[in-house]
């Protein structure tokens, strides 16, 4: 089977699984990326190895025609990690499908991994659905990787968990079995929508007890929470705490030993062990 593929490198490894698999890419549609949170090295160096043109700019009606042009409609467009709407291709690909990091109806949106971790879900997994123009990830479902979650999962280890599954997706069921799979997608039926987090979904709130304020930490990890530390604003990437009776005003500082910080919570103290006053993305930028 033919290919093109839409994303970075979040699910970079759906690409190199189905190449892989035995599977033929065409092209390589990716976007620009900041080299901090978001990156397309991966993709873009495998695109390069099978000598397949890059496109940088929006996918449009044109760019599929001119594909369909060269190698006719039996091919499969897999869109993994891409942040726009892609329509017109009915009638110009035979297979156009995404690869979405929730196990939907729930976690429709672009990035549902912090909120997984702070709303404490049990289970989650991957969804490979059908591409529909009328809204992101609303597809009918031709297979899913679902996985249980622990009390301790983090940001980091619930992304490499969805790497994963989405590689397992994309080198079995659908490597293998796409045309049967196609044929017997499943409607969604109904679901919610996640929208982006705000900077306030990031923050760090001190009259909240340990246990919430550690899980809104790992909920963000290297992407970074949000914390007011002496009336100053701090980008915090790993914090530790335990739970301890005490008089101390929540958010007041009661102890500091070269950069870590203990900061006092409802129900006990919470330990600042990495931050900075500058936000990991705008690190690069301060001038010398």
């Amino acid at each position: 089977m033919k290919f093109a593929f839409a994303g970075i490198d979040f699910l970079g490894g759906v690409f190199e699984a189905l190449a892989a698999a035995g599977w033929q890419p065409i092209k390589l549609f990716t976007r620009p990326c900041d080299g901090v949170y978001d990156q397309n090295d991966a993709v873009v160096a495998l695109a390069r190895r099978h000598r397949v043109p890059i496109q940088l700019s929006r996918i449009r009606v044109a760019d599929l025609e001119a594909l369909s042009a060269e190698h006719g409609r039996d091919w499969a467009l897999v869109v993994a990690g891409y942040p726009w709407l892609i329509t017109g291709w009915p009638g110009r690909v035979r297979y156009a499908l995404n690869i979405h990091p929730s196990p939907l109806p729930d976690g429709r949106g672009p990035y549902p991994l912090f909120r997984a971790v702070l709303d404490s879900y049990e289970t989650w997994g991957v969804t490979a659905h059908v591409l529909a123009e009328g809204g992101f990830d609303i597809g009918d479902i031709l297979a899913q990787d679902l996985f249980p979650l622990s009390r301790a999962e983090t940001h980091e280890t619930l992304l490499t968990r969805c790497q994963v599954a989405a590689a397992r997706l994309a080198r079995g069921p659908i490597a293998h079995d796409l045309p049967s799979l196609w044929r017997k997608a499943e409607p969604q039926g109904d679901g919610a929508y996640w929208p982006r987090v705000t900077d306030l979904d990031r923050t760090l709130d001190f009259r909240q007890p340990v246990e919430a304020i550690l899980r809104r930490v790992r909920a963000f990890g290297t992407i970074e929470t949000l914390a007011r530390i002496n009336d100053s604003k701090v980008f915090v990437q790993e914090a530790h705490g335990w739970t301890e009776s005490h008089r101390h005003v929540p958010g007041t500082v009661v102890h500091h030993y070269r950069r870590q910080l203990v900061v006092a919570a409802r129900d006990g103290y919470v330990q600042i062990a990495r931050w900075s006053s500058i936000a990991l993305a705008d690190a690069g930028k301060t001038g010398r």
